[in-house]
Order: C-alpha cells, then structure tokens, then sequence
C-alpha cells in the first residue's frame, strides 16, 4: 500500500460543510442552544480497504517462537557461566551450566522446527549464507553452536575427554552471547511496529534476559558455595534488562503503547516484578540455600514472562492500522519540514 494510498483510506475525516467551530466562539454558541458540549468532529478511525489489517500479523505460533526466543537465551548466557565455572575451578557451576544449555538448545531447536513443520525446512535454511538476512545467520549460528554444547555436556557426563570438553565450553562460550541476542535482531528486521521501533535497545533487553536465565539456572542448581559469579549475573542482568526495556518505551512513543495494554503488559509487570525480586534475593539471600531457590525461580520465570511478553506485544501492534499508519505519517510530515 502506497503513501498516498494509507492516506486517502488510513482516517476518516471531517466532511465538506460540517467543520467545528473551535475556541471560546465553539463554547458561547454551545451555550446559547443549550445543548452542552457536543463533539462536531467524529474520532478518527484507521482502516484499511476492506478493514483489513495495513500488515499481515506473524503466523509463528506464540508457544513455538516464544519458547525458541526463551530457551537460546537461557542456553547462550549458561555457555558464559559453564566457561566461568570452568576457568575459576567452580565444576559445582560449570556442570549444571554446561547441561543447562545443552538441554535449552536442543529444546529452542525443536520449537523451532516445530514451528516450521518439519526438520527439511530447517536444512534447507543452511542451504546459502546470506550476512545480510539475520535468519539465516542465526540458523548458522544454531548449527555451530548446538554441537558444541552438546558435546561439552556430554564430556561432562561421561567424565571422558576431558580436554575436548573445555574446548567445545570456551568455543560455545565465545558463540553464547550472539546466540543469546540475535533474536532481538530478528525480530526488529521483520515490519511489526513494537518490533522493529525497539531495534536499538531491544538486544540489550534480550541480553540482560538472557543472562537473569541462566543465572537463576545456575542459583537453583549450583552450590551456593559456588554460585557467586552467578549471583553477580543475575545482579547486572536484571540492571540491563529493565534498564533497556524502560528506555526503549520512553523513545518508540506511539509503538510502545502494546507493552502497556492488555495481555502483553500483564506479562511484562510480572516480568519486572519477578526479575527485580529475584536480583534482589540473589544479592541479599547470602549463601542460604531457599532464597537462592526462589532466586532462581524467580530469575527463570521472569525471563520466560518478558520474551512471551514482547511477543504479543508485538502481534498486537501488527493488528491495529494505527501504529503503522501514524508513525508513517510523522516522518512524511517530517521530511515536509
């Protein structure tokens, strides 16, 4: 659909012959009929032909892709730590982190060709490597980095080739932080208005989302003798995840609105509740062994509420015309200027 198209169909106006009088002159004539105060202008309204949505909202079904958004960020944040654990002589951390994100990336692979329908249309994305399209760097990115994990938590199992085990955990280290954030970067090269507007801090709120995961991971399953660099994480996680997310509403303006209706803002409040408290816990609980459970329960439950949060968010403002059709239409004012 054209500019001039979204213009002429996007809102109703007033009609020829029936303009509102405005100002004090609106308010005396009110007044002399005796009739208070009566709209003359109808509310704008955005449509599209047929009352059609301007954008097709995304097929992905929300379990699927949420999970998949999730499980790479708890399993890309839970590399660092395994490789932490496994430098600083913490095995008590490095082991659960290492199967932490085994298991999370064998799970986030198979919601995501779930979603799709079957494993071909997966290969088949492997098929080229196109830099620019951040779909099919990620699926590089997953083929290199699942194999890694897996084995790093397989060496960890059978207490065999030890050395080929902290190979493949400093290499999956190295991958984890793009496995964690290159989600955020797909979802803002898609048309979705809450999306695509948060572009710019939207990865760092999947960043710190990824990291108050795996460090609620690690407080759950790690001695807590142990669990000191992921109390750490879960601390500086929690500060750049809400941090960023705050930031990033204050600028989309208009297409921020979705995080704050609805299903959508029910699921972020929770998520903001539930990351700050479990910060907070995992700071103050010392190394008591309930507080830093509920940490972690918290921290995981959390990251799990902001991924699905953003997501329906997200096909929200796909829905509703308006946040596609008035942002459009401030930037061609703004060229005008």
């Amino acid at each position: 659909m054209s500019e001039s198209d979204v213009t002429r169909n996007g809102v109703q106006g007033a009609r020829p012959g029936r303009e509102a009088t405005t100002g004090a002159h609106a308010g005396r004539r009110r007044r002399r009929r005796g009739r208070g105060e009566q709209p003359m202008v109808p509310d704008a309204a955005f449509s599209s032909y047929y009352g059609k949505p301007v954008l097709n909202k995304p097929t992905w079904k929300p379990l699927d892709i949420a999970g998949y958004l999730y499980l790479g960020g708890l399993a890309g944040a839970s590399s660092l730590l395994a490789a932490g654990g496994q430098v600083t002589g913490r095995p008590g951390l490095a082991a659960p982190a290492k199967l932490g994100a085994a298991g999370a990336i064998s799970l986030s692979l198979a919601a995501l060709v779930h979603d799709l329908g079957r494993p071909a249309r997966f290969l088949n994305m492997l098929r080229v490597l196109k830099p620019t399209s951040p779909m099919s760097v990620g699926s590089w990115l997953l083929a290199g980095y699942a194999p890694l994990t897996l084995t790093a938590a397989a060496t960890e199992v059978t207490g065999r080739c030890r050395l080929l085990g902290s190979v493949t955990t400093a290499a999956g280290a190295v991958l984890g932080p793009a496995v964690a954030t290159y989600t955020a970067v797909l979802l803002s090269d898609t048309a979705v208005p809450s999306w695509h507007e948060g572009y710019r801090e939207l990865p760092f709120v999947f960043a710190g989302s990824a990291a108050t995961a795996a460090s609620g991971l690690a407080l759950a399953a790690a001695p807590t003798a142990q669990a000191g660099p992921a109390r750490r994480m879960a601390v500086l996680g929690a500060a750049l995840e809400l941090g960023a997310f705050r930031t990033m509403k204050r600028r989309m303006g208009l297409a921020a609105e979705p995080f704050e209706r609805g299903g959508p803002h029910r699921l972020l409040r929770a998520a903001e509740l539930l990351t700050a408290g479990g910060a907070a816990l995992a700071l103050f609980g010392g190394r008591d062994r309930r507080p830093a459970l509920a940490a972690g329960a918290a921290l995981l439950t959390g990251s799990a509420a902001l991924r699905f949060g953003v997501f329906h968010a997200g096909v929200a403002s796909a829905e509703d015309p308006k946040y596609t059709v008035v942002p459009q239409r401030e930037r061609l004012a703004a060229r005008g200027r």
